[in-house]
């Protein structure tokens, strides 16, 4: 089993959802960086469970403890390393349920590749609470992009048949890029917001949930950036936006919808403008033969509804080899899309920093 990932940046996550820790190194960035901690805590806090009607019960305080790497915030080029305990985890509620496989999980999926070894409370290794450390590594990876005037933000596009203002493909600004993030539900539109809520209120009260659609977006990218074939910009993005528990689907620019149009319809004219080549639509979304344009970066990612559902669902018992009834305890979020936004932006920033520094461009 491997949890590393990246080339010039080496990220390794590792824990259980309910081990005594979830932490995570990450290797290869440049000294001399200096980090707001404040900052870094506040980005992670929008990913933490425990806070909200619509998030997991599971309060965790998700404070990080770094063990080198960092000296008074400056990073020393020497791999960071920081553990967030977990001081909430409840193995009681996964013990009658230790060899009966979840609908929606990777329960059977993982005991017939790794067998009995493998941890069996909550979601162990492959829980979504191990993107706890993906943001703290995310959140550092923001801040230096930063610095080179690259802005990175995302919202939920919609829950349920209830949707956001989009982003402007053509004329985004920092402004609108960054608003959802500095929300507690983070969209564009509250009212749209309030709606999301009231569903996820309604499913919830039905003991069942909801996925949902994110949309996230990159200002400042340097045309240039990227390769053909295997390492362009959507095959390094796809990698690590794939870690994410409970992400099914991608798209970049029109993605999918582009299908439905004529070439004529779906090519972005190149015009000048402040004496630079631009297009004057996005439907590629800031990447053309997987390098960036210059253009905003645009991508939009499904959710899937959360398994864990109170509803009685059937299963089997992997030890009596028995088809039989299944009702799923504990804290789970009815709608994991809320929490999953700073998750994405972390991913994002992540892979296109190892592409930075493996282009020299940092």
């Amino acid at each position: 089993m491997t949890s590393t990932w990246g080339k010039m940046l080496k990220l390794t996550l590792f824990g259980q959802s309910h081990g005594p820790v979830v932490g995570m190194t990450l290797d290869g960035l440049p000294a001399g960086h200096c980090l707001d901690l404040q900052r870094l805590r506040s980005f992670t806090q929008r990913r933490a469970p425990g806070r909200a009607k619509w998030m997991s019960m599971r309060l965790e305080e998700d404070e990080p403890q770094f063990l080198s790497g960092l000296k008074d915030g400056l990073i020393t080029g020497t791999p960071i390393a920081a553990l967030i305990k977990n001081q909430n985890s409840n193995n009681e509620d996964y013990q009658n349920i230790r060899n009966i496989v979840r609908p929606g999980h990777a329960d059977f999926a993982i005991r017939a590749r790794y067998g009995e070894a493998i941890e069996k409370s909550g979601g162990g290794h492959f829980s979504g609470r191990l993107t706890a450390p993906l943001c703290l590594a995310g959140g550092i990876a923001l801040q230096i992009l930063e610095r080179r005037n690259i802005h990175i933000g995302a919202h939920i596009l919609a829950i349920a048949d209830i949707e956001d203002e989009p982003y402007n493909s053509f004329e985004l600004t920092k402004e609108h890029l960054l608003l959802a993030g500095q929300k507690k539900f983070p969209v564009n539109d509250e009212r749209a917001g309030e709606r999301m809520q009231k569903a996820i209120d309604t499913a919830l009260s039905d003991d069942d949930s909801l996925g949902g659609i994110i949309e996230g977006a990159v200002l400042g990218l340097p045309a240039g950036l990227g390769s053909p074939l295997f390492g362009g910009i959507e095959n390094r993005l796809a990698q690590i936006l794939f870690a994410i528990p409970a992400l099914t689907g991608l798209e970049f620019g029109s993605g999918f919808a582009s299908a439905k149009l004529r070439g004529s319809q779906n090519n972005d004219p190149f015009i000048i403008r402040q004496g630079q080549i631009r297009t004057a639509s996005n439907n590629h979304g800031g990447v053309l033969g997987g390098i960036s344009s210059g253009m905003p970066l645009l991508f939009k990612v499904a959710i899937k509804p959360t398994p864990s559902i109170a509803q009685e669902q059937h299963s089997v018992d992997m030890v009596t080899m028995e088809e039989t009834a299944l009702i799923v305890k504990g804290r789970h979020d009815p709608c994991i899309a809320p929490r999953a936004v700073p998750c994405i932006e972390a991913a994002t920033a992540l892979a296109l920093l190892d592409m930075m520094l493996e282009q020299g461009r940092i």
